[in-house]
């Protein structure tokens, strides 16, 4: 009877307190819906700087006292000299109509691409806010790794890259893992791409792949009814018998988005051999450098490094933050299982 009267009572905490969870979650939930569309923001970082910091870190740990006192006041000396050079400047360009020529810069942008390529939302705010500022004398660097996914949303990727271009303003693609398919689609519309001795490129051709189940329905004698009006409004289907008019039919399709494809990246890189390069193959970066994928073998942190002791390099991310609410809710939700892990462990219903 004790044991029986123990547990009822901790099964009525139990219950009490993931009822009590739940009903917070669910109220976070609400209200993290009507967070949904909250507009996001841009982040800015000065990525000179911090190449710099680096570089003046590593300096100062290999001087002696004696070297770095007079490397601080050789520093002092140069950084005055500087900020008189840029208050004349700043005087200068105020007083004159005329643009005065400033140090170009490198804008940074990362792209890591997933099967639909969500990620052109935020591509397309981080696009739209360099092309506000930027000049023909400055250069936009795409980190990109992406192992393609649907044609619509890397066609328009490629779009958003694409506005660069017709600014005129020089695109750089870096890889440094991965561009195929529909990734190669992105970075074939830059003037420049590099990629690493080992990163993966080409792929340049569609593929579509589904199960049959008819076969098992009609075992379990089970009927599947599909209405269409369009002689080929549905060529192929996971439950229905698939016809061999309608394969043909779906694989004239998969045809037809490859000659777009190949159109595409002819278009932008018109030297390429299409017979050698878009049998839907890929290559690693050294052997797609002899076929003319890329231009260069270099990594993104090689060229990044050398450009910025030349131009400002400033990375641009656009992110929608997340409200309390979200964060609330995400951490509500992981900790439930471990709470009510320790609650039981506690009350030895189950052993330890």
């Amino acid at each position: 009877m004790d044991f029986l009267y123990e547990y009822g009572l901790f099964l009525a905490k139990t219950v009490t307190f993931v009822l009590a969870v739940i009903a917070i979650i669910a109220v976070v939930a609400a209200s993290a819906i009507k967070q949904k569309h909250k507009k996001g923001e841009l982040e800015i970082t000065d990525l000179s700087e911090q190449y710099e910091d680096v570089e003046q870190e590593v300096i100062h740990a290999l001087l002696s006292k004696e070297e770095l006192k007079l490397k601080e006041k050789a520093d002092k000396k140069l950084a005055k000299s500087q900020a008189k050079k840029d208050k004349a400047l700043a005087k200068e360009k105020a007083n004159s109509d005329s643009e005065i020529e400033t140090k170009a810069k490198v804008f940074v942008v990362d792209f890591k691409g997933s099967i639909d390529a969500k990620e052109v939302s935020s591509l397309r705010e981080e696009v739209s806010a360099i092309l506000s500022v930027a000049t023909k004398q400055d250069e936009v660097f795409i980190r990109l790794e992406s192992g393609g996914g649907m044609v619509h949303g890397y066609g328009l990727a490629s779009s958003q890259l694409d506005r660069i271009r017709q600014h005129e303003i020089p695109l750089t693609v870096s890889v440094d893992k991965v561009a195929a398919s529909g990734g190669y689609m992105m970075a074939c519309v830059a003037n420049n791409i590099i990629a690493a001795p080992f990163a993966i490129l080409g792929s340049i051709g569609v593929i579509a792949q589904l199960p049959n189940f008819n076969k098992l329905l009609k075992k379990n004698n089970i009927d599947f009814e599909q209405f269409t009006a369009g002689e080929f409004k549905r060529t192929v289907t996971m439950f229905g018998e698939n016809t061999e008019k309608g394969k043909e039919k779906f694989i004239e399709e998969l045809e037809e988005t490859h000659v777009l494809f190949k159109d595409f990246v002819s278009e932008h890189r018109p030297s390429l051999d299409l017979d050698k390069v878009a049998t839907g193959e890929h290559w690693f970066g050294t052997k797609a450098l002899e076929l003319g994928l890329v231009d260069c073998i270099q990594t993104s942190d090689d060229y990044l490094q050398k450009i910025s002791k030349s131009h400002k390099v400033v990375a641009i991310k656009y992110e929608v933050k997340k409200g309390l609410a979200e964060k609330f809710a995400k951490a509500a939700s992981l900790s439930v299982e471990s709470i009510l892990g320790k609650l039981l462990q506690k009350n030895r219903i189950f052993p330890s």
